[in-house]
């Protein structure tokens, strides 16, 4: 009772659109005079398309770089001189930009977000050196990193037609011919305020922060509509399979089946399965191979909401003893027991918990709170979906799990990527 009566306090959250359709969330937390604040972009790799795939990735980097009133390296300088820090993260469909700072630095911060906001500089030299940047960090955490490598290429075998087969960091080709008229039209349509929503939380004034809001945001012109993605992936009919040879000590396999789009019923039940087979030391997968037949030296399962269909993944850090072909067949008789029995009351309550704790933890703080609610907001519907999450993990059955894992672990939605090792030339 005392954390639902939490969470209903957490809900006290202002809402409003300016008339250029920038969506503002407000939530006041009086006590610790701090703010963090999150603004999305409804953009990610998800709207490239071949020729401009990671352009989402590379205007992560270029929106630190200077805009009209304040010049290359002026943001971080600014806003650290104000007290506050600054970062961004990008996904298949979100791209966002967030600031924790003390409470009386929200107008700079306003007046910092706006400018790069209305008017971003993008020119050849800045491109250029941006670019350089994006391609390292490629070199670095795919090409030389073998879980990068293979979800390289399971993307590639899961997706056929949809831009959730190429990854959010771009090929390397399109990075490199990446034009500065390309940046300018994704800026514009993207970039815009009518696509973006902006989450205030922490300690502050409400009515002084939509004064300061109108002021710095209002006269921002909007932007053409968004293209619609289009959702044109075909059905998956049969197991596909692929194999990358690389230079490492052991081999690795990362497994993909096909699952819902965030909004789905089922995907919260994928939720409860995936707490039940991969997180902690008891968890299924793990009592079974890494502890048990010590077939694996670690196993994960990533599963992770999106706006269209997704995947569920596994993957497996092997012993350089063990076969990938054993390795597989153990993991496909776990996998194939919890769709035949089901799982047990013992684990779905600790599933349950976790994901409970999980929640709670994100949202006591002012910069969990604000990236929780634009992540709700963007994937489910509403920032108020979140709230209603611990109620609606608590009425998740037994017989549901077990329903959703016969529906996903089916060998025809299965995809496989296995890393071979090779020696290093």
């Amino acid at each position: 009772m005392a954390h639902r009566d939490a969470l209903a306090a957490l809900g006290r959250v202002e809402e409003f659109t300016l008339a250029n359709g920038l969506k503002v969330r407000l939530a006041r937390s009086a006590g610790v005079p701090t703010v963090s604040t999150y603004t999305f972009f409804r953009v990610g790799s998800r709207n490239e398309r071949p020729g401009i795939t990671g352009i989402s990735h590379l205007f992560e980097h270029m929106m630190f770089n200077g805009a009209k009133r304040y010049g290359p390296g002026e943001f971080d300088r600014a806003l650290e001189a104000a007290g506050g820090s600054s970062n961004a993260y990008t996904t298949n469909d979100l791209t966002v930009y967030y600031e924790d700072f003390v409470s009386d630095a929200l107008e700079r911060v306003f007046d910092l977000e706006s400018d790069r906001m209305r008017s971003l500089a993008i020119g050849e030299k800045m491109l250029a050196s941006e670019r350089q940047v994006v391609i390292e960090e490629r070199r670095v955490r795919v090409d030389n990193e073998i879980a990068g490598l293979l979800d390289e290429e399971l993307s590639a075998l899961v997706w056929k037609a949809h831009p959730y087969r190429w990854p959010v960091i771009g090929w390397q080709k399109d990075i490199e011919n990446i034009k500065s008229s390309d940046c300018r039209d994704y800026f514009r349509t993207y970039y815009a305020p009518n696509n973006a929503s902006l989450y205030v939380v922490g300690d502050f004034d409400p009515k002084a922060a939509r004064a300061l809001i109108r002021k710095y945001y209002g006269t921002i012109p909007r932007g053409p509509p968004a293209p619609a993605v289009l959702d044109a992936e075909p059905e998956q009919r049969g197991e596909r399979r692929a194999q990358v040879r690389h230079p490492a000590q052991a081999p690795s396999l990362m497994i993909a089946y096909r699952a819902p789009p965030a909004k789905d019923a089922e995907t919260l039940v994928l939720d409860v399965l995936q707490y039940v087979l991969s997180v902690g030391h008891s968890s299924r997968l793990m009592r079974e191979l890494v502890y048990g037949k010590e077939l694996a030296v670690s196993v994960s399962v990533d599963w992770s909401w999106r706006i269209d269909p997704g995947q569920l993944v596994v993957y497996l850090e092997l012993k350089p003893s063990s076969k990938p072909a054993e390795v597989e067949a153990a993991l496909y008789r776990e996998l194939e027991r919890v769709a035949a029995e089901g799982i047990t009351e013992g684990e779905l309550q600790k599933a349950k918990n976790n994901l409970r704790a999980h929640l709670l933890r994100e949202l006591a703080t002012h910069s969990g709170r604000a990236n929780a609610f634009g992540t709700y907001e963007a994937l489910l519907g509403s920032w108020r979906e979140g709230l209603a999450l611990p109620a609606r993990y608590e009425a998740i059955t037994r017989e549901q799990v077990k329903a959703a894992a016969a529906r996903t672990f089916s060998g025809d939605r299965r995809s496989v990527a296995t890393l071979i090792p090779e020696t290093a030339p």
